[in-house]
């Protein structure tokens, strides 16, 4: 009997074989990096923080990978939308009728609070609702998946969703918090005023002198501190927030890229052929903001506290919603 001969590999199977051996060490590569990054966090708990070990790392192994969460951080819809649909998400007659139940319900607390602070009811509301309709959907995941799978799954933000994760362990030490029970938006942020757990440990306030920040259950908490984290961004009392604006005729039509900052002043603007009816100075810093409405192009000069107002979430939609909501609402106040 001859003895039997191995037949030499083909190409495409030695190609296989090779793409397996990388994808193997690819994936071995990712999860010594992932635990490289969680013995770097733990390490920095323990010794920055005072932290035992064994806590920590008994937490990050609690908290589970959600590609759900990772799936919602690639589309937001201050990014995916354009302004005519995210507006009708949160300007809704629905909306709007329960800001005033809100108001209604609040009102000496929302009053009062307005009148130490000069942050305008309308503005606290408006932001409540827009970010939770008024505290009614405040996120079904648990805070420590969303900001785990951030931190170690999502590279694009690692470090800043690492913070994050330290700054909520702190806060639950801090406040006494059930650090695997928390609940919030897929982001990591809490209760009716979505707060990044920094936000809530830089901003958040005690609204009725009862010795605890609660940002979770809370209102007088919740309400004043949606206004002290305006105050902390030096949020201007009395003063205006973004004036409408048009495109005089036969003037070229700017572009659409939208700054946050107001880099520029109202003779600025003006001189790129928009019209802006106000009493305030030339010199007035303001940006040009340029949406796409429901009939076309609209145009808008934000001004020092619409600016304020994205510092809240860094969207000119957002800011543009927040404050549209809560002056339909105000107009419907008795």
């Amino acid at each position: 009997m001859k003895p039997s001969r191995q037949r030499p590999t083909s190409a495409l199977a030695q190609g296989l074989i090779f793409s397996a051996i990388l994808l193997i060490s690819g994936c071995s590569q990712a999860a010594t990096s992932r635990d490289a990054q969680i013995d770097t966090f733990v390490n920095n708990m323990v010794a920055k923080h005072g932290f035992e070990e064994s806590y920590v790392r008994g937490i990050v192994n609690e908290a589970e990978k959600k590609q759900s969460i990772l799936d919602a951080m690639s589309r937001p819809a201050e990014k995916v939308k354009p302004w005519y649909d995210y507006r009708d998400i949160f300007l809704t007659d629905k909306r709007i009728r329960q800001g005033v139940e809100f108001w209604g319900e609040h009102r000496e607390q929302l009053e009062r609070i307005s009148a130490e602070t000069g942050v305008p009811v309308q503005m606290i509301v408006g932001i409540i609702g827009v970010e939770t309709s008024y505290g009614r959907i405040t996120g079904n995941y648990r805070v420590v998946d969303a900001l785990s799978t951030l931190a170690f799954d999502y590279p694009k933000r690692s470090k800043f969703f690492t913070k994050e994760l330290g700054e909520y362990m702190l806060l639950a030490r801090e406040e006494d918090l059930p650090v695997l029970e928390v609940k919030g938006s897929y982001a990591g942020a809490m209760g009716p005023p979505q707060f990044m757990p920094s936000s809530y440990r830089a901003y958040a306030v005690d609204g009725d002198g009862d010795g605890r920040r609660d940002l979770l259950n809370n209102w007088a908490d919740i309400q004043m501190s949606v206004a002290n984290y305006f105050l902390a961004h030096r949020w201007h009392p009395n003063a205006e927030v973004v004036l409408p604006a048009t495109l005089n005729p036969g003037a070229k039509a700017p572009g659409t890229k939208n700054e946050l900052k107001t880099k520029t002043t109202l003779d600025d603007i003006r001189k790129q052929g928009i019209s802006v009816e106000t009493t305030l100075p030339g010199d007035s810093p303001a940006n040009l903001v340029v949406l796409e409405g429901d009939n076309g192009i609209e145009y808008w000069v934000g001004l020092h506290n619409f600016y304020v107002i994205t510092r809240y979430n860094r969207s000119v939609m957002y800011a543009l919603a927040a404050w549209q909501l809560g002056e339909a609402i105000a107009a419907k106040v008795p």
